[in-house]
């Protein structure tokens, strides 16, 4: 991380002391850190999985709606906001690398710096407790 830009080594920090899941992504939606709540829900600790693609993370937990149909990743709010640099929720089922289906609520938003400059972006998200 020390190559990094100041706005997200502090979003990384944020994110170690926070106790709900936090998922970050460089500017080219690279991931490039999940905290301990997160590894949690995910089923595998950061340091096992390491800095992975879009490509990768968008498909590797199997996000689905409420029919069971795959979500395609532009469906996704992490990559929305990373194609859209704005904020964005949705809410769908992941399956974790260890094999438990969860129904999930995100929210994500970006990583700006100044002058206006996209630096990444930042997904909170948490279970949802079934009725």
């Amino acid at each position: 991380m020390s190559s990094r830009e100041i706005e997200v080594i502090l979003s990384r920090q944020l994110a170690d002391s926070l106790s709900t899941s936090v998922f970050i992504v460089d500017p080219d939606g690279s991931l490039i850190f999940y905290n301990e709540p997160a590894e949690e829900l995910l089923g595998l600790r950061y340091e096992e999985t390491g800095v992975m693609s879009m490509a990768e993370w968008s498909s590797i937990f199997t996000p689905r709606d409420d029919h069971g149909n795959i979500l395609p990743p532009e469906e996704l709010p992490l990559v929305q906001t990373m194609t859209e640099q704005e904020p964005a929720h949705g809410e769908f089922w992941i399956k974790s690398l260890k094999g438990i289906k969860y129904k999930i609520s995100v929210t994500s938003f970006p990583i700006m710096g100044r002058p206006n400059r996209f630096l990444g972006a930042i997904a909170i998200f948490w279970k949802i407790m079934e009725k």
